[in-house]
Parts: C-alpha cells; sequence; structure tokens
C-alpha cells in the first residue's frame, strides 16, 4: 500500500541566509522511494503562524507521516527529537519580531507531547547509512519546539491515525566558514530526512536499545 509522508522546512532566519531544512525537504518533494511519496511544506519561522501553515498542508495532503524539520546550528549530527514541550521562550525574536517569553503555547494543553515518529529505528537506518546522527531529548524553546508541539497537538485532538514528529539538523559548511561550527553535507542531510521518511512509514513499532543521555 502506498504511504504520504508530509516534510516540512523553515524559512532562514536570524542571522542566516539559507536554512539547510528548507533546502532539504526541496530536494525531496515529489520524490517516491519504493512505496513512499514525500511531499515538503515551506514553514515561516513565526510563532503561531507555522502551525497554522502545516495543519493546513497535513489537511491537504492526507499524509500517513509528518516529519517537521528544523536547524540546530551547533549539533554535529542528525537529530529525531523525542519530546515537545509547552513552553515559548525565545532567545531571539522569530522573523516577524516576535519574542515571547515562558509563555505557553496552548493554555489548556499537556506539559508534553512524545514524538510518535519510530526514532531510534531512525537513527538505526542513518548510521547504517553512515550518516551522524541520535536521538535527541530537548527540542528546545523556539519556533522548532513550538511546531513540533502545535502539530503533535493537533494530530492527538485531530487526526490520530497520523504519526509525527521533529528533527534537528545541524548547519551546512557553507554556514560555517567564519563561526567554527561543525557542520553536515546537504547531501548526507538529504538523504538522512529520506531514510526517516522511508522508515516511519513502514515502521509503526519503534525498538528499545540503549539512546539516552545524561545531559
Amino acid at each position: 500500500m502506498k504511504k504520504k509522508v508530509l516534510v516540512t522546512g523553515f524559512d532562514p532566519f536570524g542571522d542566516d541566509h539559507v536554512n539547510p531544512a528548507l533546502e532539504a525537504v526541496k530536494q525531496l518533494n515529489g520524490k517516491t522511494i519504493e512505496d513512499v511519496t514525500i511531499v515538503a511544506q515551506e514553514v515561516p519561522t513565526v510563532f503561531h503562524e507555522s502551525i497554522n501553515v502545516v495543519i493546513e498542508a497535513i489537511k491537504i495532503q492526507q499524509p500517513d507521516v509528518v516529519i517537521c524539520v528544523g536547524q540546530a546550528g551547533g549539533r554535529t549530527q542528525i537529530t529525531p527529537e523525542r519530546v515537545a514541550i509547552n513552553v515559548d521562550d525565545a532567545r531571539i525574536p522569530d522573523n516577524q519580531q516576535k519574542q515571547p517569553i515562558d509563555e505557553r503555547i496552548d493554555p489548556d494543553g499537556p506539559a508534553a507531547y512524545w514524538s510518535t515518529l519510530p526514532i531510534k529505528i531512525i537513527v538505526q537506518q542513518m548510521r547504517k547509512a553512515g550518516i551522524p546522527s541520535a536521538v535527541s531529548n530537548t527540542a528546545g524553546t523556539f519556533v522548532c519546539n513550538h511546531l513540533f508541539y502545535g502539530v503533535m497537538n493537533y494530530l492527538e485532538k485531530h487526526a490520530s491515525h497520523i504519526r509525527g514528529g521533529f528533527i534537528h539538523i545541524p548547519y551546512i559548511p557553507e554556514q560555517t566558514v567564519k563561526n567554527n561550527a561543525p557542520s553536515l553535507s546537504l547531501n548526507l542531510i538529504v538523504k538522512g530526512i529520506e531514510i526517516a521518511a522511508v522508515t516511519a512509514a513502514h515502521e509503526k513499532e519503534d525498538i528499545r536499545e540503549i539512546g539516552g543521555a545524561i545531559h
């Protein structure tokens, strides 16, 4: 049976002129791997509007899986996120100069939502392909976590048959020319997200293996 995976990527924010999340998902848009078709959606790096854009894309595309992708500058690996928390605490303003501090995303929502992606199998499959990957236990408190929480909140209430989650990716090399930060090539990032999409479409149950962190 054919599957559809919606992948989303943010536009550039802060001082960056490129966002590897958007560049990666654009390369995957319309691609079919085995029985899995990937469709991409650009997302504004804006509180609340980002959630609305993805919810609308979910309604239009009716995917089996939603994977939101965001940049986490400074990370060395592609990191599927385990949990989204119900708080906005923005270190910098978003692309509409909004900077919520210590605000709940949904005043009536739970403290957190778990990813419903098979995050440890995704990590396993990326590593088999030679791509640095690890489970992350914090999606931050900026628009990435905001979107992750908002999407999971929507799916829980309105489309529980759709599985969803979030993956953070490192910088690409062109972003690190002047700042000595780690990076991965765009090709590796694209391959990693492709693996995540196909794995998530095929694997409903995750595995139990060591993947925790001390901090």
